[in-house]
């Protein structure tokens, strides 16, 4: 991933410049994927949260889910582009300016157990890029309103890292919006 990737990444996901008033953008990683995860969001010094309630082993907040809220000039943003685009270590968020950290926590954590069809709870990876992918297509237009909630988009890598997907409810359930990154041509170089 070249760095005019990573800037058109930032650019997507901020159109309109990162402002206190105007809608707010969050990561939502999958810790179990790198073990550089949690330590990058933990040293990040951006406002985040974990997933998983109370006291947790040091293995388990290794591997748990997080949530961050992202600045666009923020060095950990560009650290994580750069570290994990490509790698399925999570998505991102587009959200209303008045949804705070904690109810994006709150919505997210109803979603992590389901049941299946015998009635068992099952953790459920949304979290996982991978898993969303397969998942969000597949919704229907309640399931879609139920887990996206207050969310209006979310966005991720395709299975080609050179592809950025965009989803949002829409008519009977997820549509899916395809935007390939521009690479420098080979010999290009910088002014």
């Amino acid at each position: 991933m070249d760095s005019e990737q990573i800037q058109q990444i930032i650019d997507h996901l901020w159109p309109t410049g990162d402002t206190l008033s105007g809608p707010q953008v969050y990561a939502v990683l999958d810790g179990a994927r790198d073990r550089r995860i949690e330590p990058m969001v933990r040293l990040s010094r951006l406002e985040r949260t974990c997933l998983y309630s109370g006291r947790l082993s040091a293995r388990m907040q290794a591997a748990a889910p997080y949530v961050v809220h992202l600045a666009r000039d923020a060095r950990f943003t560009r650290e994580l582009l750069e570290a994990s685009w490509g790698k399925s270590w999570g998505f991102f968020t587009i959200v209303p300016v008045d949804m705070t950290l904690e109810q994006h926590r709150r919505h997210f954590k109803k979603l992590l157990r389901v049941k299946d069809e015998s009635g068992r709870t099952l953790m459920f990876r949304f979290y996982d890029p991978r898993v969303l992918r397969l998942y969000l297509p597949s919704c229907t237009r309640d399931e879609a309103k139920q887990f996206f909630g207050q969310i209006p988009q979310i966005i991720t890598e395709a299975e080609d890292s050179n592809t950025l997907l965009t989803y949002r409810v829409k008519g009977r359930g997820v549509h899916e919006q395809r935007l390939t990154l521009q690479t420098k041509p080979a010999g290009a170089e910088h002014n």
